[in-house]
């Protein structure tokens, strides 16, 4: 344990009370810095689209959604630093703290090399699935080959934001995430419009901003690891149990993480089985209900770093009122974007397409739409206590039950009510996930701060 303890430990150690403050200095910046995502996509299809070529704007489409698959399987290096993180900072085990940063960095660097390794592979299995035109294939491809170069820089600035959350420091993942965002964008309208680089430029664009946002954020983790004089003992790094449990979370959250994509496919694909209208209403209503989530996951971030940091001090009343306050948050909020959603809806259905039909179906399952975020935040809310404890098995567990529970209610529900029956299965399978998880919460309490009342 690092013999430093810096000021901003010292109230970890006290029995100072979690307040709401605790959780939006937490939440607000990583709600920000989500809402910019989808504007990444939204520029780069309007520089694209000035170029006059539908598929151009297909081939950056499909390219981008290659990467986002790629990256939401690794997103465990995200989760899994940030509650082994919080739970060291809790602990005010300083060597821990530098030991977990560099462990993730090297399973992210290491796993950002297998993928420009295999790029060919990773290539010709993604076109094969995405079935896209001769002409939008060839506009992805050149996309892909380089961006692929950015792959090491992409995971590990997702080691680097969980490991910020994780420190209670989300301020400087938003400065990270904002920083990539922005400078992703200026570069696309610079390389594609200003230059004519076209879909290359899109891809360099990715490239670079990638690169740019990891070094500022690695400079900005040296930084606290050197005002706060905690320094990376090379054998607790590589100590074999210490990785084995690191591999053993990462692995937990990569298989749940697995299974919740399934899902996610499976009800894409279906609605393209449904035919072009279904496919196009279900896009816009998933467009909609994405930004309600990635504002939800502000809250979700706030457990994870409260939860962990409250775990490792081994002080359950802090916990309580983590889990108390984080959800309140979360469950206000998720009422209000569904109240938004429902009664806003129409007239962001009408400014996404202008398709008649489509705006028919969209309205159809609008109402679905609307119900996800106050049904999905509660299994939300415990994906970050759960990964703030480390409990990654029971979620790996609690999500495999409830993919298993989705494809049973699908099957009956399918049949009889068309689009309207996957609708409810996804709400179904939200509902799932809350109550299994909700069944193992004691238990995860129980080991946190019981654990030998657990072993009996």
């Amino acid at each position: 344990m690092s013999a430093n303890v810096s000021e901003e430990r010292q109230p970890l150690a006290s029995a100072r009370p979690i307040g709401h403050r605790d959780v939006v200095t937490i939440a607000l910046p990583i709600m920000i810095s989500n809402a910019t995502v989808p504007l990444i996509g939204f520029v780069d299809t309007v520089v694209v689209g000035q170029l006059g070529e539908a598929y151009l704007i297909g081939g950056v489409a499909v390219g981008a959604t290659i990467f986002s698959y790629l990256y939401w399987v690794f997103g465990f290096l995200r989760m899994g630093t940030t509650g082994l993180t919080a739970q060291a900072l809790g602990a005010q085990d300083g060597v821990e703290i530098a030991a977990n940063l560099h462990r993730a960095l090297l399973i992210a660097g290491a796993a950002g090399l297998a993928m420009i390794a295999g790029q060919s592979l990773i290539a010709l299995t993604a076109f094969y699935v995405m079935g896209a035109s001769e002409a939008v294939e060839k506009a992805a491809y050149t996309y892909f080959s380089i961006r692929i170069w950015a792959a090491p820089a992409g995971l590990i600035n997702f080691a680097l934001l969980g490991w910020f959350i994780g420190m209670g420091r989300a301020g400087l993942a938003f400065v990270i995430q904002i920083f990539l965002n922005v400078l992703n964008m200026l570069l696309a309208v610079l390389f594609v419009v200003g230059l004519g680089l076209g879909v290359a430029g899109v891809g360099a664009a990715a490239l670079i901003a990638e690169w740019a946002a990891t070094f500022l954020g690695l400079y900005l983790a040296w930084a606290i690891l050197a005002r706060r004089g905690y320094r990376a003992d090379l054998r607790q790094v590589l100590d074999l149990a210490r990785l084995r449990r690191t591999f053993q979370v990462n692995t937990d959250i990569m298989i749940r993480t697995a299974l919740a994509l399934t899902v996610v496919v499976f009800f894409t694909a279906q609605g393209a089985r449904s035919g072009d209208v279904i496919l196009a209403a279900n896009a816009v209503l998933n467009s909609i209900t994405m930004v309600a989530i990635y504002l939800l996951d502000g809250f979700a971030f706030a457990a994870e770093s409260l939860v962990g940091r409250s775990i490792g001090a081994r002080a359950q009343q802090r916990f309580r009122e983590a889990v108390r306050l984080s959800t309140i948050w979360a469950a206000l909020t998720g009422a209000l974007l569904s109240l938004v959603i429902w009664l806003a809806g129409p007239a962001i259905i009408d400014f996404m397409t202008t398709s008649a039909d489509v705006r028919v179906a969209s309205r159809e399952y609008l109402v679905w739409a609307a119900l996800l975020p106050i049904v999905g935040v509660w299994c939300y809310q415990l994906d970050g206590i759960f990964i703030g404890a480390t409990r990654t098995a029971d979620m790996r567990n609690m999500m495999l039950l409830s993919v298993l529970i989705f494809f049973a209610v699908w099957a009956v529900l399918q049949p009889l009510y068309a689009n309207h029956g996957l609708w409810v299965s996804m709400l179904i399978f939200n509902v799932v996930r809350a109550v299994s998880l909700m069944a193992r919460f004691s238990a995860l309490e129980r080991a946190a701060f019981h654990p030998l009342a657990q072993a009996h």
